[in-house]
């Protein structure tokens, strides 16, 4: 699929543009400039040609913020991976000398450029456009990434520089949400998974403010990888973006398969990092629990077995769930925790035959009956699984209103001893006969 880079200094539309292209709400916009820090993916169709779309961090030359020397690094990689380029400037202030230094970048490419004139909402602005010939990268087009306007134009010129392709239906891939607090280590965690920096990197917390898709092919897995924003404490959530950031992350656990919480192992499992499990639990969606910066610690004949048991207790009842201690930095058994991942996402997919079912679970059940209550005893007769996406189960009773919280949580044990639920919420209902 080919890939078209959109790029420009800051504040000029970018991520409006982006979201126009993909016809969703994907990308952050704020009048806030520097806003889009990492490169973000978004797929859009035109004319029944398929193209993958990257916005980017506004570019800035000479600046000494550790921000922007980043951002410049993502322009350049996006530019790199890119096979068009549509280079965005802004009517309303005209060419700046920062638009003059990304000109000076994009004449070294040999790949097919478009200069999207922004802003040019009436017929004022679109003689005004004409100072972009100054540029010296050719024709341009007039858009508004707001109202739409002008953009069928430069998709139709996207559009044919896009080769004809073969029909190719491609099965859903897995997504997995790399989520937790600030400053866990998720994109780093990404970045060194996929051998690139994919995704920008600080000891400052809430550097990465979009959740960010990377499709992950090595090692005979295939999956999305998506990164998020670190989620905070509402009562610290201040600034505007920062809610949108969270609002992300949170609905990429909502359309995810399996969260993998990144914890820091230097500050422990905290409340917030509780909140994001149960979280991630609440959406029936498969768990991993990452400890990383365990390279951090001091460790003891028991510390890893104690930090463990210490997790378990925090997330009881749901304790039936993978802990991998990990380090991004030094590569740590990060294969074992994308193995886990894929594990955690098959049994999450896990269909048991009815008869099966039956044969084991009434057995057990005939030997440890639900206790009567009221002198009323509880007879189940039957069970199955549900046709749901994750691992649901109805067990037929004559009095299905009597089954305490225990015994479902008894059938539950059971169940995951028998078959393989690992890292996978289970829910149980009880019906009538």
């Amino acid at each position: 699929m080919s890939i078209v880079a959109i790029v420009g200094r800051p504040n000029v539309g970018k991520s409006t543009l982006f979201n126009r292209l993909v016809q969703r709400r994907e990308a952050i916009v704020d009048s806030v400039s520097g806003v889009t820090r990492d490169r973000h993916y978004g797929k859009s169709d035109w004319n029944g040609k398929e193209f993958s779309v990257i916005d980017t961090g506004g570019y800035i030359k000479g600046s000494d913020d550790i921000f922007e020397a980043e951002i410049r690094k993502q322009v350049e990689l996006a530019l790199d991976e890119a096979d068009i380029i549509v280079f965005v400037v802004d009517v309303e202030q005209g060419i700046t000398p920062m638009d003059n230094e990304v000109a000076k970048l994009l004449r070294k490419e040999k790949k097919p450029l478009f200069i999207a004139v922004n802003k040019v909402d009436n017929a004022m602005r679109d003689a005004d456009a004409v100072e972009f010939y100054n540029l010296g990268l050719g024709e341009y087009f007039t858009i508004s990434s707001i109202n739409g306007s002008g953009t069928g134009e430069l998709l139709d010129a996207i559009a044919n520089e896009i080769p004809e392709e073969e029909e190719n239906i491609e099965e859903e891939l897995p997504r997995f949400a790399v989520v937790g607090r600030p400053n866990a280590g998720k994109s780093s965690f990404i970045n060194a998974l996929i051998g690139k920096d994919r995704n920008i990197v600080t000891n400052i917390a809430g550097t990465t403010r979009d959740s960010i898709d990377t499709k992950y092919n090595r090692f005979g897995f295939d999956f999305n990888l998506v990164d998020t924003a670190g989620i905070r404490k509402k009562s610290k959530v201040k600034e505007d973006l920062e809610f949108y950031s969270v609002m992300r992350a949170v609905r990429a656990i909502e359309h995810c398969d399996v969260a993998v919480l990144v914890i820091d192992a230097t500050r422990e499992f905290e409340g917030q990092d509780e909140k994001i499990f149960w979280l991630a639990e609440k959406n029936k969606k498969g768990v991993v629990i990452l400890v990383n910066k365990w390279d951090l610690i001091e460790k003891e004949t028991n510390t890893m077995r104690d930090y463990e048991a210490k997790i378990r207790q925090q997330i009881a009842p749901f304790t039936d769930v993978p802990i991998i201690f990990t380090s991004a930095l030094t590569k740590q058994r990060l294969l074992k925790a994308i193995e886990t991942a894929v594990e955690v996402f098959e049994n999450r997919k896990r269909k048991i035959q009815t008869s099966k079912l039956n044969e084991t679970m009434l057995e057990i059940i005939q030997n440890f009956p639900p206790p009567a209550i009221k002198g009323k005893f509880v007879k189940i007769k039957y069970c199955m699984q549900l046709p749901t996406h994750t691992p649901q189960f109805a067990f037929f009773a004559n009095l299905p209103q009597y089954v305490r919280d225990p015994y479902r949580r008894f059938l539950e044990n059971k169940m995951r001893e028998i078959y393989d639920f690992n890292g996978v919420p289970i829910v149980i209902y009880f019906r009538q006969k």
